[in-house]
């Protein structure tokens, strides 16, 4: 069980996130890439990790720019699990161009 990150755990820990932004109740961030295929395999990448950590994001293609939402729906808001997933979310789409 997660646990739910205050206002302030929030911001704390997206600083560390370029480009995230969020509450309590959610994380997000979007990436564009040069080509609708690479942004496929941003997807693919991402599909792995959440298998791995058992953690799901949103996702919402639109040509060659990904949003992705997280939050632990269970718990009701931004957990660390989402804080970890971003991490490696952001580390995975940069290697392959995602700005």
């Amino acid at each position: 069980m997660a646990r739910l990150l205050d206002a302030e755990e929030t911001a704390r820990q997206l600083a560390s996130l370029p480009g995230w932004t969020g509450s309590t109740s959610e994380i997000r961030r979007s990436y564009t890439f040069l080509s609708f295929p690479t942004c496929i395999s941003a997807v693919d990448e991402i599909a792995v990790l959440a298998e791995e950590m058992d953690h799901h994001p949103d996702l919402d293609i639109r040509w060659r720019t990904l949003h992705i939402v997280l939050s632990t729906h269970s718990e009701g808001g931004t957990t660390q699990l989402d804080i970890e997933l971003a991490h490696q979310i952001h580390d995975a789409v940069t290697a392959l161009g995602g700005t």
